[in-house]
């Protein structure tokens, strides 16, 4: 602490005894150096100084010294020592953490990294004068120099990847350091890359294109591929950031050969326990596996899918996969992801799903491997996680599979094989009637799968016979599900069971003639859906069983008498509604979970209460609502047309008139909606130029305030002292530049309120506007559509009566042929007189 005193009085001079300099007023003294000096040696020091200073005194040295920083970094370039201490300044300005130095001090803001960031960009130009000086060879400028735009990323990670964008060789610079054979430099690289390429697609296929994956991978070679350190972690976030939603960057990896040079990741221990696994080997084959699955992700293009599939199978990266899941002692939350991993390689491909029907786990007796992984799933003291990893990986094995989904149900029907062998059909019956709810759900979901898009494994499964006492009549498996809907009175099993019954019932008539034979089947759901519980998970077990009566109805085959299709049409209008029907059904796609669901095949979900939709359910509804609620409003609107007569003839120019009117209003509500448009255009830009206005006023208030703070003496002088330190003039001005500054963003502030209650008042009146005019329109579509149906009742009418008038001719023609005399038509009655 003594040489750093000694230091300060070198470079300001000593004070007068007594004396103590506040941090402010050491910091401008030593900014006024800096600006002033003509000796390159008294520069250095006041940066020395400068930095020495800026941890503790980040506000006064951030908005004192900034654009002198800046001057040093574009003027004393040819001073690497110098231009070291002022990266370092700004790196400790701009820190997006807070030091312990602040700890004490409340009136530093969190975010005042941020805040001297966006300063600092404003002028493009700083950024292009920082990535000049990767250029410099020199260890310490460069190491701060990276150290620098890492900070600035993380505060401005999108402006500042706008800028390099847009900057000659700007990304170049950075990939060059890549091969620094400085480590210490290398590492800080990625660490910059990382953030440098998150969420932005055109800077990841530049750094792509400049041979990331070739350095990245010869990295993680020489540091020891899984068994590396944090530094092999660090390449793969990289390499995960560059190949995530950019199928650009995946063709490039999969065309360039690089998946084969992930296998050497997945050599696993051949230890019996998880010693062989480290914190960090389990972190870096947890990365690897992540970037496989980026590959092979659902939400790639089929056909960039199916040739990584391929790939994988062929260069033996799914057999090492199936491997790790057969391997012992390998930590659960690498065996949950290997798990979801597998399930995506073999998603849809069917020679990849047939390899993993293959694969047998090294148990006594052995066993599928299929079967092991299901033993798990509706295992309750397996991890949660786990258990959900198995469900959606038996889910990509059956995935667009007729085979695989065949083959399971071949299990539950009966047969000559063993029956001590366990099969996946017994396991997921077994669960299906478990007492652990989970169990129930995730094996109702499995079978789910196995009936989609597959008409005749719902007919086959129909066959399936279950033996639910000793002694006692067996019952097919659809009657026991119809019977367990009834009594049980967990949510999740409700739900699991009206999603299978869905599935199962859907487009088979077979089914749902099944179903409807289930004594107290039709009234649960009837009364389930009549349920005035207010409650959103039981909005959506009102909503399901709409949904299952609807499918009752629609694909009923009518070989049930006591519930043909018509009879529960009036059934559901009479006891329900149509319009009741609609809003239960539409409660299902308002559920939380429903929408998380419909999101991605994979269920991710945190805790076991989560668990309720899956996402090939949210397929099903989607596609089957609407031609639902059409099938059930035609029987309603046929039998409420019984009663109806044609309207007259009149009754057209009445909807002529009609049309008339609603067309000028349609016009009067456009030319309304237009004006208020150019109103709120106007006031948009007014309050957009005075954003900005108050956003340069409170960069100049924050730079006043700071100066004026210079002015005050520290809070550790005396009385006396505080009042020797500034003149009573200098205080006056700095207040008054403050206050006036103080005053211009309060009125700047008051004025942005304003417009933006006028804005916000203007757009609920275009809101109205634009309500106005769409109902307009839909009334006016309605009456045009009223009328042009008249229309087309009166023209089928007309058809009719000329087509009464031919055979009533041609009657008259064959009975006077016949020598049969005819009389004319009365105006009275329209009927043949036969004589």
């Amino acid at each position: 602490m003594d040489f750093f005193k000694s230091g300060l009085k070198t470079v300001l001079g000593a004070s007068e005894p007594g004396q103590l300099p506040s941090g402010a007023e050491t910091v401008e003294r030593l900014v006024d150096r800096v600006n002033n000096s003509t000796l390159l040696e008294d520069r250095r020091d006041a940066c020395r100084a400068l930095k020495a200073m800026s941890r503790k005194y980040r506000v006064e040295v951030g908005a004192q010294g900034i654009d002198t920083l800046k001057q040093v970094l574009e003027l004393d370039r040819a001073d690497n020592e110098t231009i070291n201490y002022a990266l370092d300044t700004l790196n400790n300005i701009m820190s997006p953490s807070q030091f312990e130095e602040e700890e004490d001090n409340p009136h530093v803001p969190m975010n005042i990294g941020e805040q001297f960031t966006e300063m600092f960009i404003k002028d493009p130009h700083n950024i292009q004068l920082v990535l000049d000086l990767l250029d410099e060879y020199d260890f310490r400028v460069r190491l701060s120099t990276v150290q620098l735009l890492t900070s600035l990323l993380t505060n401005r990670t999108k402006d500042i990847q706008e800028i390099i964008l847009v900057k000659p060789m700007g990304v170049s610079k950075m990939m060059d350091l890549l091969g620094d054979t400085r480590e210490v430099i290398r590492n800080e690289t990625l660490l910059l890359l990382i953030k440098l390429t998150k969420g932005n697609a055109n800077i990841q296929k530049i750094v792509a294109f400049e041979n990331a994956f070739d350095r990245l991978f010869e990295i993680v070679s020489s540091e020891g591929y899984s068994d590396g350190g944090i530094i092999v972690e660090d390449c793969l976030l990289l390499m995960l950031n560059l190949l995530k939603n950019n199928s650009s960057n995946i063709n490039f990896f999969k065309e360039g050969s690089y998946i084969q040079k992930t296998l050497p990741m997945f050599n696993t221990p051949s230890d019996s326990d998880d010693a062989g696994w480290s914190p960090q080997k389990v972190s870096n084959v947890h990365c690897m596996l992540q970037i496989i699955r980026t590959l092979v992700s659902p939400s790639n293009s089929a056909q960039i899918i199916s040739s990584c599939q391929k790939i994988m199978k062929n260069v033996g990266l799914l057999d090492a996969l199936c491997n790790i899941l057969m391997t012992s002692g390998v930590p659960a939350d690498i065996l949950t992801e290997t798990i979801n991993t597998v399930g995506e390689v073999v998603r849809g491909d069917v020679a990849n799903q047939d390899f993993m029907g293959n694969i047998m786990a090294p148990s006594n007796p052995p066993r599928p491997a299929i079967v092991v992984l299901l033993m798990s799933m509706v295992n309750e003291k397996q991890p949660f996680s786990l258990r959900c990893a198995v469900l959606y990986c038996f889910q990509c094995y059956l995935y667009h599979n007729e085979l695989s989904q065949a083959s399971l149900v071949q299990t539950l029907l009966p047969s000559s094989t063993d029956v001590s062998t366990l099969t996946s059909g017994q396991l997921l019956c077994g669960g299906l009637f478990s007492t652990d709810v989970l169990s129930n759900w995730f094996s109702a979901v499995a079978l789910m799968h196995a009936l989609i898009d597959n008409p005749g494994q719902k007919e086959q499964l129909l066959r399936v016979l279950l033996a639910t006492n000793v002694g006692s009549t067996p019952v097919s498996l659809l009657h026991q599900c119809t019977l367990l809907l009834q009594q049980t009175t967990k949510l999740q099993s409700k739900v699991a069971l009206l999603m299978l019954l869905s599935q199962w019932m859907s487009y088979c008539g077979a089914a749902v003639s099944a179903f409807l034979q289930v004594p107290g089947g039709v009234g649960y759901l009837v009364n389930q859906t009549c349920s005035n519980e207010h409650d959103d998970n039981e909005y959506l077990l009102q909503g399901l069983s709409a949904f299952l009566l609807a499918i009752c109805i629609h694909f009923n085959d009518d070989s049930v008498e006591s519930y043909t299709k018509d009879s529960l049409k009036q059934l559901l209008v009479k006891r329900i509604g149509v319009e009741t029907f609609t809003a239960k059904l539409s409660e299902v796609s308002k559920h939380e979970l429903y929408n998380k669901a419909a999101k991605h095949p994979q269920l991710r979900v945190k805790i076991p209460p989560e668990i309720l939709i899956d996402y090939e359910f949210c397929r099903l509804f989607k596609v089957l609502e609407s031609v639902l609620i059409q099938s059930v409003s035609i029987h309603q609107e046929n039998h409420s047309s019984e009663d109806q007569q044609p309207p007259p003839e009149d009754n057209l120019e009445q909807y002529k008139t009609l049309i008339r009117q609603q067309d000028a209003r349609l016009q009067e509500l456009m030319q309304q909606l237009d004006g208020l448009m150019q109103q709120n255009n106007a006031l948009q830009a007014a309050l957009n130029d005075s954003i900005a206005s108050n956003s340069l006023l409170k960069d100049e208030n924050t730079l006043l305030k700071a100066q004026a703070s210079a002015k005050l003496p520290s809070h550790h002088s005396s009385q006396s002292d505080q009042s020797s330190q500034a003149t009573p003039g200098q205080n006056s001005q700095s207040s008054q530049a403050t206050a006036n500054t103080d005053q211009r963003l309060s009125d700047s502030e008051n004025r942005v309120q304003a417009l933006t209650l006028e804005v916000n008042r203007l757009t609920s009146e275009l809101r109205s506007a634009l309500d106005s005019k769409q109902q307009a329109e839909v009334e006016l579509d309605r009456t045009k559509k009223a009328q042009e149906d008249m229309r087309k009742d009166q023209d089928d009418l007309l058809e009719l009566l000329a087509d009464q008038d031919m055979k009533i001719n041609e009657y008259k023609m064959k009975l006077i042929s016949m020598g049969q005399s005819v009389a004319e038509d009365t105006p009275a009655e329209n009927e043949l007189n036969l004589t």
